[in-house]
């Protein structure tokens, strides 16, 4: 609606439309905070929000206290139960966790004593939350993974380990090493023990070992692979080293021992006496001429030695079989005395003398100094092989095996009075072998 008014009129009519627009805009200043609500409001609509992480933080607060197993943990823990289908075992978790009662079936009897409510136990964490939301645990694990430890150690330190065999396969056989199954291949089987098992199958070879004690090194450690590898072999060379200085303490030259024979090579025996190796040259294997150890010794055969020397700085003993059997060489030689003349074939010329067979294999040498009273250069200047001359033995050398013979002392005067009474001890002989009346013999 318009109306007219008069310029005083005009002015009040202004001022009334300004404190009217004036009073507006502070009414609707007032109102703004209602309408801004959502935006002022924001913090308190976070309010729940700042109270559920409080909630959190305090449920996280409380698992602080609590140490999480994860996946292949060794934990102390207590059993807490033990039923038909399970054991269930505190280990300060908010649940506990739970070992199958079929492990329990694997376990020896000392072990399965352990497995009492009350009793703190070494458990291993198979999962630590399986799919019904229990922790999987293992006590024959925690007890290999102990085992696993000490066979690393062995490993480590070379020292040995004392068990029993308990088993076998076609490649050796088992030895247990806790709950640990180690293996030990053929061909690290103590030479000896493999002599004594022959057969086409597994069980002639090792059947007959089962329960008998045996010394092993650990060689190989592999948990990925469970792998435990053994050796008697390395084992043995380890406690045979140290045998070897006690015996090499305790033995004399001249002493008697019943060894075993455990390898043979081109130059001699190596038998084994006490738990330690001595070497039987070849030279003093047999007193007959032999090529090889192996033409009259086998491995594994026992034999007796006797201990002709010790070195102790370099650790070796030396032995003899021959000196510990009658010489057949005296046998052969027991007819022969010194002075005594006999009859011998030149068989072999050298430029220090010449060798003669007395018998058949009894030979003797005459040195060049013995051939002739003339000076003689080489003795093919007198002699021939080939050759049948009469000599005089003038020394016997049983020891050495060694007969010294003569060419020119056969008709020396020195021998005169021997050969006398060596004929006469003839004449005698064989009046006693044909049982002839005493003969009357004159020396002129």
């Amino acid at each position: 609606m318009n109306q007219n008014f008069s310029p005083e009129g005009q002015e009040a009519a202004d001022e009334i439309e300004t404190q009217n627009e004036d009073t507006e805009q502070e009414d609707i200043e007032q109102q703004e905070p209602e309408q801004q609500e959502p935006e002022q409001q924001e913090p308190e609509q976070q309010e729940p929000s700042e109270t559920q992480a409080s909630m959190e933080d305090l449920l996280e607060g409380e698992d602080l206290g609590l140490d999480f197993p994860s996946q292949g943990d060794i934990r102390k823990g207590t059993v807490a139960r033990v039923t038909d289908t399970e054991i269930l075992v505190s280990i300060g978790t908010k649940s506990e966790g739970v070992i199958p009662s079929r492990e329990v079936d694997q376990l020896d009897d000392e072990a399965r004593e352990e497995i009492s409510i009350g009793k703190e136990i070494t458990v291993y964490v198979v999962n630590p939350e399986d799919q019904t939301g229990n922790i999987l645990l293992s006590y024959v694990r925690a007890l290999e993974e102990k085992d696993w430890v000490y066979a690393e150690s062995l490993l480590a330190s070379g020292e040995t380990f004392e068990g029993k065999i308990i088993g076998f396969n076609k490649g050796g056989v088992i030895i247990p090493v806790g709950q640990l199954r180690g293996f030990v291949p053929a061909s690290q089987v103590s030479l000896l023990r493999r002599l004594d098992s022959s057969g086409s199958t597994p069980e002639q070879r090792w059947g007959s070992m089962i329960d008998e004690p045996i010394t092993v090194s650990v060689i190989e450690v592999d948990r990925e692979r469970r792998r435990l590898i053994l050796s008697e072999r390395v084992a043995l060379q380890e406690t045979r080293e140290s045998l070897k200085e006690r015996l090499l303490d305790e033995l004399n030259e001249g002493d008697v021992r019943t060894g075993r024979v455990t390898s043979l090579a081109d130059f001699g025996a190596f038998v084994n006496i006490d738990g330690a190796d001595g070497l039987v040259h070849l030279s003093e294997i047999s007193w007959e001429r032999i090529e090889h150890p192996r033409e009259v010794l086998k491995v594994g055969q026992e034999v007796e030695v006797k201990v002709i020397g010790i070195d102790r700085e370099r650790k070796r003993i030396g032995l003899s079989i021959r000196q510990l059997q009658e010489d057949p060489w005296v046998k052969k030689i027991d007819h022969l005395k010194e002075g005594q003349l006999v009859e011998g074939t030149i068989t072999h010329l050298t430029k220090f003398g010449a060798f003669a067979r007395l018998d058949e294999d009894l030979e003797g040498l005459i040195h060049i100094s013995e051939i002739s009273e003339q000076r003689v250069t080489h003795p093919k200047e007198v002699l021939h092989e080939g050759d049948v001359v009469t000599l005089r033995v003038i020394k016997i050398e049983p020891e050495r095996h060694r007969i010294g013979l003569s060419l020119r002392k056969v008709d020396s005067p020195a021998y005169t009075d021997f050969d006398w009474k060596m004929t006469l001890a003839g004449l005698l002989k064989t009046q006693m072998e044909m049982k002839m009346p005493p003969l009357k013999v004159r020396r002129w």
